[in-house]
Order: structure tokens, then C-alpha cells, then sequence
């Protein structure tokens, strides 16, 4: 809402200066986002008229004025402005005065003419950026009367970002009860009575969807002048609140807009047929918009029409059709209630915004609709002349908001702002806001105000009281309660040591959007069917993230623009699951899961580039070592699987205690061709429930006697998997093997083409002896034994 300062002291009788207004108004709710000056320091600038204008005897762009400052005689000015003329008024800065900018006028001469003083342009005075000319005034502008306090320029303009409930503010009379009820100065308020009718002419008003439109007024007002000029007062507040002037119609609709909140739209009458509806368009209706925007209408869309066509979006914007022209001399007026939710959000569905729509979606004061329409009439009859018809309503009252009597316990109110209020001084703050109230024994029942759609529960009404008494005065004592060293059980990790364990290994954390575009979604997750938002912040951000992967792939594509070539980041954060029964042990809310997942990805070299190591780009096998320890000291296991975001050939799940918590691998081709990343990067992603059970540390006796070394070379199937023989082999293994590891494989020179050769490495040991020749012999036979009968492997020579 920008206004202002001059035109809010005009409606209330305040003496705060600005600063302590604008901190008064921030402190109360209504944040004052900027507070400027409407036009920079100046002085000794005055009104002037130009007596006579000559050629100046040695320059073709200069002339030569004699200007009438108010001084006993005439001040001679040399002046280069193209539309300077005789007998017009303009600012003239007189010998001595100050510019925005520190510029000191003197006199001087001009091609060897003397002149004392300047005419001003609205540049110079730092009014706007037109410098094509002089700034020309007003006929009746008082010659040598100081500009700043003739165009009240020693004003502010005040722009306050409201929060979304407190559409009563959207108004400079709203705005003055606010300052009233703070201050307790007197406010006055503009009124009107409803002009008398002066002719019969009417049109009926229809309420064809009542529900959105419970409230319409419609007055006929004939032998308009809409081209009559619009007073320099209301003219300078229309221009300061940021609205541009039109016609004088259009802009005193605006102007009670601005002042009582009411949004109003004037037709063409001569443009009308029949009665005035209040309607859901039909198929096929389109519009052409005020602004030019051609609109092919839905059945959701509410619109103003008459007996043969849409003539505007009801509480939006008037149709091009039927709008008033300077030509226009006979005007239909409507002010009407649209409900809120008739109109939330059908202006951003159309790709624009307006005032009116502003105002609808978050509630009009529905009793002041007859109020704001008498008001505009008696201007219009004041500035453009005609005369009236009869006020035409049509109300459904049984839609109209209801105002239900809100009950405040002042026991409640005490425990809640922790401080005890006297009930004198809640009379006091509520009849300052000009709320109807009744004592019901030691509570209130306060009925809220038709401007007032913020007030529905007890708690609203304990707000409104300590934002009057000031929030500064509720009591801040330092919290008190018991010290209590909580368990911290050696069994579970917190977050945050996942989080530092996820630091140590070189990764920085990054903390993404859960908002993802639909195409990661199917690319990385293979979903056709997400959680869709209702609403969401940005066409790229429409659906629930199911995964972590395709905001650390983005996060990997950013820096790569950046020419960063080395990236290691994770997050650590919830995602989001249509079927809550997918993910067991996990919080679901209306019927969605919420799991937390940590993920992380490298893509580079494996080790800042140095001169003690080879450049090396990281592989899987460096991120299953960081997922490793990760876990430590639990181990994991790994087995092939597939999964929509990796590498198909390059890609497992992680196994711990015979469940799947999570996959590793290397990305997918065909998505690191897609997002334009230069290699493949590698990343795994887990349940965190998975990493926090870090289990207690097992304890084993060192043997003191030296280990047997065995290696073992096995040819077997090249598609057997070498986690299924090792699992086998160490079933099968007696009591003495501590140790199994495949350190080669070798597909060749003298191996069949479907096999492979494994070296395996057999390590035995016994904690209370020395192991015998034979025993580690028959220990090394039943390995390889059981590697015969159970996977056909045969020894190789």
C-alpha cells in the first residue's frame, strides 16, 4: 500500500513526526518498507511568471526573460528552454538558492548578458526525469510564493508491506484508524450522503451467482463532463500513491479507492444493454480487457455482464468495450462485494495483476460498499458536473459474511501474553478500534467489524490488544527450567555427526529446494505420477522431491558453468512419498511419507590436484570406501541392482543387516549427456535411519601367533557375482579362515571366453596356536572343494 504522509495527516490528527510515524506504524503490524521524500532538498525556489521573451543578441538557443518573482522589479534571466513564453508560470530559483545536487545559484553572465536567477525544469528540481522544457505551473499559481509549499513537496510517500490479512489497511482511512487506535488522536474521516436523484434513469442489477457476488450497487449519472479537469489535490495523491491519471471519472474512482478501500469501475452507459449481471461466464465468452489483453473466458471465471455481453472480470478489470473516454457523458457507476474466494488467484491465472484484485482476494468491507459509492457520486457531481438517478441494490444477504461474535477470556489472554490485563484497558484498546463488544461476567464478546476479516478466534483478539498496548511492553523474563543431562546412547549417531563424518571425507553440504521439476522426477526417479503442488513458487519447482539426486545433479551442473571441476557435495534432507506404507518406521501426514535421506556426489579428480600424486578422476570404488566409513565400524555389503538415475553395468545397493538401505553408483549416460555435465559423476543415496544405527564396537583378542597366507585362483562363470562366492566360501570356511578377499581378476589369454579367473587371498589364523602345514592344507582343500561342487569352479594351474 503506498500513500502519502500529507493526505494520512489529513484524516488524522497526529504530531508524531515521520520517523516516530513510520516506527510507530512497524511496531504495530503494518511494516514500512520504504519512506521517501517526494522530492529532494531545496530552497529559495518560487513561483514566476514570464513578462516578455527576446532573442538573445549573441546566442540562437538563448533567450533573454524579464520574469516577475514577487520582487519590487523584474528579474532579467537568460533561459535555453524551447517552451519558455510569455505570460507562463514557472519555478524560478532565485540568486542564492540551493539545487538538489549542492548547485548555488549566482549571478552571472551569458554571452555578456547578465542574468539573476533560473527557470527550472523538472529535472533540475529533481521532480521527474523530464528536462524537454521548463516546468510549467498552474494559471492560478501565486507569484513568489515558495514552490515547495505550493506543490507540497515537504511530503513523504510511505510504502507499507502488509501481510495478507490485513486487507482494512489497503486504504488511507484504514491506515488513519490504525494511527488513531495507536495514538488516540482524532481522526476524521471523509463522508458523504447519497445524492439526491435528479432523473428516473436506472438499470436493473441480476445477482445470477450470489454466492460470489452478494452485494452489487449500480447508480445512472447523466451529463458527465469525463474529460474535466481533476483538482491538483487529488491529482498529486492519485500520482503519489503510483496510479497514473486518465480521465476525471476514471481517476475519482481510483481516488476512493485509494481513500476507503472500495474498488469502483464506471461505464460508458450509452454502451450498456438492459439489466447489469453478476455472473460465471458461459462457453465460448471472451473479453477484451482494459489493458488490451484478450481473454477467452472458463466457467470458473466471474464476470459483469449486461443483457448481450461480458462487459469486464468482476473485481478485476473492466472491459475494453464499454470503459469511459473523455467523450463519455453519461456514466453507470457499480461498487459490489465479490467474495474472496471468487476471486483469489483468477488474476494470476490470466498472467497480470490489478488494484482491485489486490483488494477483493483479500476482502472488502462489505458494509461500506453504499458508503464509498456515495462518496464517488458526490465527486463525480462536484468535478464533472450531470446528475444523479437512483442508487439501484441488490443484496443476498443470506451470502454475505457472517460476523460471529468472538469470545475473549481475559484469563486467557493473561496466560497467553504472560501478563495480566486490566479489563478497563481492554475496553479502552477495543473501543479504539472501533470494535462492538459486550461484557459476558469477567469475558468479552467483541463481534468484528465488517472491514475486519482477520478476527475469527480468541487468539486474533488477544493480538489486536497487544499490538495497541505495544509489544514492547509484554515481559521478557529469562527462561527457567530444569538442567537435565539427556541420554546420549553410544548405539545411534545424531544428524549432525552424520553431517561432520560426511565433512571429514572432503564434502560440503548443500541445502536444496524439496520443490523439483517434474522432469528429475522422471529421469532420475522414474515417476510419472509425483506429488503435484497445488501452487507452486515457480513452473520448474511443481512437484515433491522423491529423492535427493536431482538437486545435487543441478548443484553439479551450476558449479560446472562456474568452471568448477572438482565438486563433493551432500544434503542431508526429508523426501516426500505418495504410498506412506513404502517406507516402514516413517512419519506419514495425510497419507504421504516423509523419509529422511542423506546423498551425496563427486565428480572430478579424487584428490585436489598436487605434485606427491597423479591426477586420477574419482571412480565408485572411491565412494564405496567413503560409504564404508560412513558406516564404520557396522559393514555393509553391496550387490548389483538397478536404478533409474545410474549406470546399469555400474550401480548396487547397499545391504546392511539383510535389508536394502540405499544405492551407489555412477550417474546414468544418458542423463550426463542431458544436463551437460562433463563426466559421469559418482553418488550414493541412504535412509538416514540406515547411518545414524552406528551399534557399539566388538571387541576381538589379538592372536599372538603369525597368520598362514593362502592365494587361490579360481576360474568360474564370468557372469557369477564374486559377493555371492565369497558369501558362499566363507559359509563353507572352518573356524580357522579369518579372512577372504579377492585381490585380481583376469579375463584373457588362456581363460575361456564365459569365464573369468579369480585370485582370492585366504588368510588363517588361531588365537591360542600356531597353525600345522596339514590344517591349513585341508582348510585350503574344502575351500576350493566347495568352490567346485557349488559354483563349478576348477582350480587354475
Amino acid at each position: 500500500m503506498r500513500f502519502n504522509e500529507n493526505w494520512l495527516r489529513a484524516l488524522v490528527d497526529t504530531t508524531l513526526d515521520t520517523a516516530r510515524l513510520g516506527d510507530l506504524l512497524t511496531m504495530a503490524g503494518l511494516e514500512v518498507e520504504e519512506c521517501n521524500p517526494v522530492a529532494p532538498a531545496f530552497s529559495g525556489v518560487v513561483i514566476a511568471q514570464v513578462l516578455s521573451v527576446e532573442k538573445h543578441p549573441d546566442a540562437d538557443k538563448l533567450k533573454l526573460c524579464r520574469v516577475d518573482a514577487g520582487d519590487p522589479a523584474p528579474l532579467q534571466i537568460v533561459c535555453g528552454a524551447p517552451n519558455v513564453a510569455a505570460g507562463m508560470k514557472v519555478p524560478c530559483a532565485r540568486v542564492g538558492a540551493r539545487l538538489p545536487g549542492g548547485l548555488k545559484i549566482k549571478a552571472a553572465r551569458v554571452r555578456g548578458v547578465e542574468s539573476f536567477g533560473m527557470l527550472c525544469s523538472a529535472r533540475e528540481l529533481g521532480l521527474s526525469e523530464d528536462h524537454s522544457g521548463l516546468l510549467a505551473l498552474p494559471d492560478d499559481a501565486p507569484v513568489g510564493s515558495d514552490i515547495r509549499d505550493h506543490l507540497e513537496l515537504d511530503d513523504h510517500v510511505l510504502l507499507l508491506k502488509l501481510t495478507p490479512n490485513r486487507a482494512d489497511c489497503l486504504s488511507v482511512a484504514g491506515i488513519a484508524r490504525e494511527v488513531a487506535a495507536l495514538t488516540g488522536a482524532a481522526l476524521h474521516l471523509p463522508t458523504a450522503a447519497e445524492p439526491a436523484a435528479t432523473h428516473g434513469r436506472q438499470r436493473d442489477i441480476v445477482l445470477d451467482a450470489p454466492e460470489a457476488c452478494p452485494r452489487f450497487c449500480g447508480q445512472v449519472i447523466s451529463g458527465v463532463k469525463a474529460d474535466a479537469p481533476v483538482p491538483r489535490w487529488m491529482r498529486q495523491r492519485i500520482e503519489r500513491a503510483g496510479l497514473r491519471c486518465i480521465n476525471a471519472v476514471v481517476d475519482i474512482t481510483n481516488y476512493v479507492m485509494l481513500e476507503l478501500g472500495q474498488p469502483l469501475h464506471a461505464y460508458d452507459d450509452t454502451k450498456l444493454s438492459g439489466a447489469m449481471h453478476a455472473r460465471y461466464a458461459r462457453g465460448g465468452e471472451t473479453l477484451e480487457l482494459l489493458n488490451g489483453q484478450l481473454l477467452a473466458l472458463d466457467g470458473d471465471a466471474l464476470v459483469i455482464a449486461d443483457e448481450a455481453r461480458v462487459l469486464g472480470l468482476a473485481g478485476i478489470m473492466g472491459g475494453e468495450g464499454s470503459g469511459v473516454v473523455d467523450a463519455t457523458t453519461d456514466v453507470f457507476l457499480e461498487a459490489a462485494f465479490f467474495a474472496p474466494e471468487a476471486i483469489a488467484g483468477k488474476a494470476r491465472s490470466f498472467g497480470f495483476a490489478s488494484d482491485a484484485s489486490h483488494r477483493f482476494e483479500r476482502g472488502v468491507d462489505f458494509g461500506n460498499t453504499r458508503s464509498a459509492m456515495a462518496r464517488a457520486t458526490a465527486l463525480i457531481l462536484e468535478i464533472c458536473g450531470g446528475s444523479a438517478g437512483p442508487l439501484v441494490e441488490a443484496v443476498a444477504a443470506a451470502h454475505l459474511p457472517q460476523r460471529a461474535p468472538v469470545r475473549l477470556r481475559c484469563s486467557r489472554a493473561a496466560q497467553v501474553l504472560g501478563m495480566e490485563i486490566e479489563p478497563a484497558e481492554i475496553v479502552r484498546i477495543f473501543t479504539a478500534l472501533g470494535f462492538d463488544f459486550e461484557c459476558s461476567g469477567a469475558d468479552f464478546l467483541v463481534t468484528p467489524p465488517s472491514r475486519r476479516f482477520d478476527i475469527e478466534i480468541e487468539e486474533d483478539l488477544i493480538e489486536e490488544i497487544v499490538r495497541v498496548r505495544g509489544y514492547d511492553t509484554v515481559p521478557t523474563p529469562p527462561p527457567r527450567g530444569p538442567l537435565r543431562m539427556l541420554p546420549l546412547t553410544e548405539m545411534r549417531r545424531t544428524p549432525w555427526q552424520v553431517r561432520h563424518i560426511l565433512a571429514s571425507l572432503d564434502y560440503q553440504e548443500v541445502v536444496n529446494f524439496s520443490f523439483v521439476d517434474a522432469g528429475w522426477e522422471r529421469d532420475f526417479c522414474a515417476s510419472e505420477a509425483p506429488i503435484v503442488l497445488a501452487n507452486p513458487i515457480a513452473s520448474q519447482m511443481g512437484v515433491m522431491r522423491s529423492s535427493l539426486i536431482g538437486g545435487l545433479v543441478a548443484n553439479l551442473a551450476s558449479n560446472l558453468k562456474r568452471q568448477v571441476e572438482r565438486v563433493r557435495v551432500f544434503e542431508l534432507g526429508r523426501c516426500f512419498l505418495r504410498d506412506a506404507g513404502a517406507v516402514a518406521d516413517q512419519r506419514a501426514v495425510q497419507g504421504y511419507a516423509q523419509p529422511l535421506r542423506v546423498a551425496a556426489l563427486a565428480a572430478g579428480l579424487a584428490a585436489p590436484e598436487q605434485w606427491g600424486a597423479e591426477k586420477r578422476q574419482v571412480d565408485f570404488y572411491d565412494i564405496k570406501a567413503d560409504l564404508e566409513a560412513l558406516f564404520a565400524p557396522r559393514a555393509v555389503r553391496f550387490e548389483a541392482a538397478l536404478h533409474p538415475a545410474l549406470h546399469p553395468g555400474r550401480s548396487a545397493a547397499v545391504i546392511r543387516d539383510g535389508k536394502r538401505v540405499g544405492v551407489l553408483g555412477e550417474l546414468h549416460p544418458r542423463w550426463t549427456q542431458k544436463y551437460a555435465l562433463e563426466t559421469s559423476p559418482v553418488l550414493f543415496e541412504l535412509d538416514v535411519d540406515a547411518a545414524l544405527a552406528a551399534g557399539l564396537p566388538d571387541y576381538r583378542e589379538p592372536s599372538r601367533f603369525p597368520a598362514v597366507v593362502r592365494d587361490i585362483a579360481l576360474v568360474v562363470a564370468a557372469d557369477l557375482q564374486v559377493q555371492v562366492l565369497l558369501d558362499g566360501m566363507r559359509g563353507a570356511a572352518p573356524e580357522i579362515v579369518c579372512g577372504l578377499e579377492v585381490f585380481d581378476v583376469y579375463q584373457g589369454k588362456g581363460i575361456e571366453p564365459d569365464r573369468k579367473s579369480l585370485a582370492i587371498r585366504v588368510v588363517m589364523q588361531d588365537t591360542e596356536r600356531t597353525l600345522a602345514e596339514d590344517e591349513v592344507e585341508a582348510a585350503r582343500s574344502r575351500l576350493i572343494r566347495f568352490a567346485e561342487e557349488k559354483f563349478s569352479a576348477r582350480l587354475r594351474a
